[in-house]
């Protein structure tokens, strides 16, 4: 057996976290990875798609009115009442405040995703799997500014223990069960086109349930 093999119980609504670390309306627009807009539907679907499934989330900004402004407006539309740490720190873990919020959801399993890849979601990232959290990183609401630097950071997490994928492969992992009263939400908030498909799928688990 391989002794590197990192693969951890799943995740699920009751073991998971979210942290949104700058998504930053002056940090987006150096975006590369990702065209701007499919990058703000990732973020958006994977924020819409954790309250639907009552993750706790915790946001962050670094120096929202000297450097990078305010969170996306679409991201802020999604998460009403939410509170956006503004800090200076690189990482955001370093900030007393952000590591109080991240440690007060009791979550063992913490999900980044962050401006850019490789710092903002990738620092904090690296610094749970030190701290003895299973670590993820949703990569596709995660843009960085350059081919080398999303290269270059994805290495860097995978060789920390980190768990790289795509937000939404997170998210139905958590959800678990396409006959979930939450499942329609969850599928609508991603983007996915056979998100009706899905109370179809509900109202037959009900009916073969029924009948049995």
């Amino acid at each position: 057996m391989n002794e590197h093999i990192h693969n951890p119980e799943p995740l699920t609504s009751e073991n998971a976290a979210l942290i949104l670390v700058d998504h930053q309306v002056g940090l987006m627009t150096g975006i590369r990875d990702y065209s701007i807009a499919e990058l703000k539907h990732n973020v958006v679907g994977l924020a819409k798609a954790a309250r639907a499934l009552d993750i706790p989330i915790v946001t962050t900004t670094t120096s929202a009115e000297m450097l990078w402004g305010p969170a996306f407006p679409e991201l802020r539309a999604a998460l009403p009442g939410q509170c956006f740490i503004d800090r200076t720190t690189v990482n955001a873990w370093d900030d007393p405040r952000v590591e109080a919020a991240i440690r007060a959801t009791g979550r063992k399993k913490l999900i980044f995703a962050g401006v850019s890849l490789e710092v903002c979601a990738a620092f904090p990232a690296m610094r749970a799997v030190r701290e003895g959290f299973d670590a993820y990183v949703a990569v596709d609401a995660s843009g960085t500014f350059n081919n080398t630097k999303r290269e270059t950071g994805l290495i860097r997490l995978v060789q920390s223990g980190v768990i790289t994928a795509d937000a939404s492969s997170l998210i139905v992992e958590i959800l678990g069960d396409n006959a979930s009263p939450r499942a329609e939400e969850v599928y609508t908030a991603l983007g996915m086109d056979w998100a009706m498909l899905v109370g179809q799928v509900r109202e037959s688990a009900a009916t073969i349930g029924a009948a049995a």
